[in-house]
């Protein structure tokens, strides 16, 4: 795609002076994106052939930047040290964004270089890896929703999030009308997107005030996690541009939530579809036993989809955001969705909100995908009608509960390891009593007079 550079291609636009900073950049545990930007010249010189390095705090930090005790991998104690931030030359790309710079995403790893196994994009490669075992490629695509206000970052922080002005007054659903108003800043993300070497595929308005969908077309899994992260980031870049700001909260107020259905399909290592079959509803065995696994652990696996205390006020019956573990064909009430037929024949997993993290989430559907083929688990039937009131089991209501099952789950030990698991329990724990030592806005509404 234009947009992105080979090495070759970086080093001719550098020596003609288009380009002078190259970002070298990750996603953190919250699915940021962080890192440094470098002269171009010491990118050539050292970074690219012998890496750079970062604290590794970076990876055990809450979201607002704080160290945080209960971390194997970076402490006080072990002296917060560094781990090596490798560059990948296949994710080279312009990012038009930011004027003459370049960005390419970093594996992390140790001196000894070994992967960092708490690195989301480790551990999204190691499910990759995974399927590659089985000769098996994976392709996904993100719908990532957003808000849209007329305020800027700094005047909605200077407000304290309250009383800002969204960007259209009702539901702009499908609105090609009170949505354009806003397709200057909408029109520069998806061109600039495009010119960072993206494909994005359009844009539609949503239900809450201001909401927007822009959605790029599928790529091998590993790509699409890239430039989501790089696409999420840049949006909020190009939006205070516009004196703008989005939000991608899981949900922000009290209607409808963002939310980042994931769609995944599999295929051999030559291309051909293994999930389209002769069984019912046009289904392979490999496909009945992957919507098996993925429902299995759902539940268990529900922290990596929703990682936040915000992300269960989301699940609302009657929201479009699932409440049941189930699955359907062409169901919007179900959290696994099945559309498409023959080669792009796929589940579309609607657990995940905005907030989430795609590397996450993606090795979380992988991982529970092989766990019902590996078992040769039965495909329940799908339902018919509405989920929000049918008698299945529900998803975890608490980030509290939702840490519970994943660290009580053999099955994720088995597909992530300790590491991964303690990791991201602690995080967990980290946001839930931050949460419960907070006192809120409701508590002072219903607690300040009338109490």
């Amino acid at each position: 795609m234009p947009g992105n550079l080979s090495v070759s291609e970086l080093e001719v636009a550098i020596a003609a002076g288009e380009i002078d900073t190259v970002v070298v950049a990750f996603a953190d545990a919250q699915g940021r994106l962080v890192g440094k930007r470098v002269s171009a010249r010491l990118f050539q010189e050292e970074v690219l052939p012998h890496g750079a390095e970062a604290c590794n705090y970076l990876l055990s930090v809450d979201v607002d930047m704080n160290t945080v005790d209960g971390y194997t991998m970076s402490s006080w104690e072990n002296g917060y040290g560094d781990m090596m931030l490798v560059s990948d030359p296949s994710t080279l790309r312009r990012i038009p964004w930011l004027p003459g710079s370049a960005l390419v995403i970093a594996d992390l790893a140790w001196e000894s270089g070994e992967r960092v196994a708490q690195s989301p994009r480790a551990i999204l490669q190691h499910q990759r890896d995974r399927l590659a075992e089985r000769d098996l490629v994976a392709y996904s695509g993100t719908e990532l929703e957003f808000l849209v206000f007329d305020d800027t970052y700094r005047d909605a922080w200077a407000k304290g999030y309250r009383d800002l002005t969204p960007s259209t007054d009702y539901n702009v659903d499908y609105d090609l009308l009170a949505s354009g108003r806003l397709e200057p800043l909408l029109r520069d993300i998806r061109l600039s997107m495009d010119a960072a070497g993206m494909y994005c595929e359009g844009v539609k308005g949503e239900c809450n005030l201001g909401q927007q969908e822009i959605a790029f077309r599928y790529a091998e899994v590993l790509e699409t996690a890239d430039q989501h992260t790089i696409y999420k980031s840049g949006a909020k870049a190009i939006a205070e541009n516009h004196g703008k700001s989005l939000s991608f909260m899981a949900k922000f107020n009290e209607r409808e939530g963002n939310s980042c259905h994931i769609h995944l399909s599999v295929r051999s290592k030559d291309g051909e579809p293994v999930m389209a079959g002769d069984g019912a509803y046009g289904f392979s065995p490999f496909m009945e036993h992957w919507i098996a696994g993925i429902l299995t652990t759902l539940r268990e696996f529900t922290l990596l989809y929703a990682p936040t205390i915000n992300s269960y006020k989301r699940y609302a019956k009657g929201s479009f955001a699932p409440t049941g573990v189930a699955w359907g064909l062409d169901n919007r009430t179900c959290a696994l969705r099945v559309i498409g037929r023959g080669q792009s024949l796929r589940p579309e997993n609607r657990v995940p909100g905005g907030d989430v993290n795609p590397y996450l989430a993606t090795a979380a559907i992988i991982a529970g995908g092989l766990y019902g083929v590996e078992n040769e688990l039965p495909m329940p039937e799908p339902l018919a009608g509405n989920a929000y009131s049918s008698d299945v089991e529900h998803l975890p209501t608490t980030l509290r509960e939702a840490a519970r099952l994943f660290g009580e789950s053999s099955i994720a030990r088995a597909a992530f390891g300790d590491e991964m698991v303690e990791h991201y329990l602690n995080q967990a724990r980290i946001e839930v009593e931050a949460y419960d030592a907070a006192v809120t806005d409701w508590e002072r509404i219903r607690g300040f007079e009338r109490l």
